[in-house]
């Protein structure tokens, strides 16, 4: 796949068949429209993905500070790049795009900068200023454009529509199993391993504690989770805290992971973990020792959600 941050450099392609979008998540829902662009290979189509960074929503509602993602960016050309898109086009999304109307937007992104011979849409995307465009207005206007047009309706799984926000509710909720599966995959957090107060070790539960790579990736609500971490190549069974530890009076949000059956020095170090599943809440315990107790237990439920 080749990755372009501007129209500068792009080839002029023979049969190039477009989508737009800004798939955070990269989810079942997404995929059923990317792999129908792929799918135009057949035809001699070369399939262009066009996407924006940062995020529109930054740009045009900077109230929305604490909104957080599902893909940073380099996870989202990762996984476009394993759907077997040809080309993918990254514009730096800013308030003058913004103001685009509908009209201005296909003739300078559509027809200009990608010369499309086809546009494929999922059933709800608008574009433009005032989310005017879609393709509804394409139809409306495609004597002018000329473009080939083809809609991909809804996606459901187990009779739930899957979007970014949905899945988004579901992680925050801690509803693991549901959020993977509208992503069709495990969701994923990469972070470098920093030093902590290693009260973990003082327990026989020694915990990696995470820097988040990506600052604004959401995270999983609150508690602890049956994870699988991934590191030098290899992977490893864990489980992992979301949360402020009260029992030892924390009062900032703390990422710590304790890998089973590990003991490499992995400080400095990037890992990345998939979350499983749900365990529990986050609870203050009267000592260390229940804390200890505690956590026995929860290695016990995070390795039947694992084996």
């Amino acid at each position: 796949m080749k990755v372009y941050h501007s129209f500068e450099g792009f080839p002029k392609l023979d049969k190039p068949v477009v989508t737009i979008g800004n798939f955070d998540g990269v989810h079942l829902g997404h995929k059923h429209v990317l792999e129908s662009l792929v799918s135009h290979g057949v035809d001699g189509f070369e399939s262009v993905v066009i996407t924006f960074w940062p995020h529109p929503r930054r740009i045009l509602n900077p109230e929305s500070a604490n909104f957080k993602f599902l893909t940073s960016i380099t996870e989202k050309i990762e996984l476009l790049q394993e759907i077997g898109i040809g080309h993918l086009i990254i514009l730096p999304f800013d308030l003058q795009m913004g103001e685009m109307t509908a009209h201005e937007f296909v003739q300078k992104i559509l027809i200009e900068g990608v010369r499309a011979r086809k546009v494929i849409l999922g059933y709800d995307h608008r574009f433009g200023k005032d989310r005017a465009g879609g393709l509804d207005f394409l139809q409306k206007h495609n004597n002018r454009y000329n473009l080939i047009l083809e809609e991909i309706p809804k996606k459901e799984v187990d009779n739930i529509g899957i979007s970014s926000s949905k899945i988004k509710s579901f992680l925050i909720e801690g509803k693991i199993s549901e959020a993977n599966l509208l992503l069709g995959r495990n969701y994923s957090i990469t972070g470098k391993v920093v030093e902590g107060k290693k009260l973990g070790r003082t327990i026989g539960f020694p915990t990696a504690n995470i820097q988040l790579e990506f600052e604004e990736k959401l995270l999983p609500g609150i508690g602890v989770y049956a994870v699988r971490i991934f590191h030098n190549g290899k992977q490893f069974k864990g489980m992992m805290n979301i949360g402020y530890r009260p029992t030892v009076l924390g009062i900032n949000l703390s990422l710590e992971v304790h890998i089973f059956d590990f003991s490499e020095d992995i400080y400095g170090k990037f890992i990345s973990i998939e979350f499983i599943e749900f365990i529990r809440a986050e609870s203050k315990f009267p000592s260390l020792e229940e804390l200890k107790l505690q956590l026995k237990t929860d290695k016990i439920s995070a390795l039947n959600f694992l084996n």
